[in-house]
């Protein structure tokens, strides 16, 4: 009896001790590179891969809004980066993003170069770069030369609504939060219509997951337009080829002729 005993113990700290122990070839888990003052080190050149520009929910190929230009400009297919099931749109708010979308080719802002707002200027199809500092994060948008700052002190009020709003940062553990108000209302989330009002508050966190991957949420909360809060994720790539830059994109002059040809004085018959 005894011997019996004794073997069941030997058996319950065996299991104990493996159980307690990392498994063979198991990866310790990812730290972040720190920055002088201790938290992750963010700076880089970083670009979203995904289809999310084009609309943030599922979505299938489709011709582009200039059919002339054939599968130059046509969309192609794209997973939802909605957590959680469809965007809740208030019924009216619903009817205003069919409408918006019947009408992207002209009302886009991302078409008559806008600042992109937030939080569509992380996954538009251009690069973007984060300065870090003790006191304020920059980040700096290729697209239409956007930036912004984000406040790493005592938090701040949004004097007035802007495009690339009021930017107020905390860490939580790894994790840069980014408490964005000040929205003006006027810019949309993807070229697909999708939009909110100037009631909108975003909370942005980006976490860095490895040495070439932040992964990238924002929570989305209007109650104008939406039904509840929804939150969007995705990774955000790393550019690490030699000599990564963000280059210009300063669109004004491409979008002069939608934005005034219709003031053009047309010839006389």
């Amino acid at each position: 009896m005894m011997r019996i005993v004794n073997s069941l113990l030997l058996t319950a700290v065996g299991l104990w001790l493996v159980a307690g122990m990392p498994a063979i070839g198991q990866n310790p888990p990812y730290r972040a590179p720190r920055a002088a003052d201790g938290h992750p080190d963010l700076n880089g050149i970083w670009e979203a891969l995904n289809a999310a520009k084009w609309d943030l929910e599922d979505h299938s190929p489709a011709p582009g809004t200039m059919w002339q230009l054939g599968a130059i400009a046509a969309q192609p297919a794209g997973m939802t980066v909605v957590d959680g099931g469809p965007i809740p749109y208030r019924p009216e708010a619903l009817a205003k993003k069919k409408e918006d979308f019947a009408n992207r080719r002209t009302n886009d802002p991302e078409a008559k170069c806008y600042m992109p707002g937030i939080p569509r200027a992380n996954y538009m199809p251009y690069p973007f770069q984060i300065v870090q500092s003790p006191q304020g994060i920059l980040f700096v948008y290729e697209y239409a030369s956007a930036n912004r700052f984000v406040n790493m002190g005592k938090p701040v009020e949004a004097g007035s609504d802007t495009w690339m709003v009021t930017n107020n940062g905390h860490w939580e553990g790894d994790t840069l939060m980014i408490d964005v108000t000040g929205l003006n209302g006027l810019a949309w989330f993807d070229r697909a219509g999708n939009y909110a009002s100037d009631n909108l508050h975003v909370v942005e966190r980006f976490t860095r997951v490895d040495a070439s991957h932040l992964n990238y949420e924002a929570t989305i909360e209007d109650p104008k337009t939406f039904t509840r809060p929804w939150k969007i994720s995705m990774p955000l790539y790393r550019r690490v080829e030699k000599g990564a830059q963000i280059l210009e994109f300063k669109c004004v002059e491409f979008a002069e002729e939608l934005l005034y040809g219709h003031y053009k004085k047309q010839p006389s018959q």
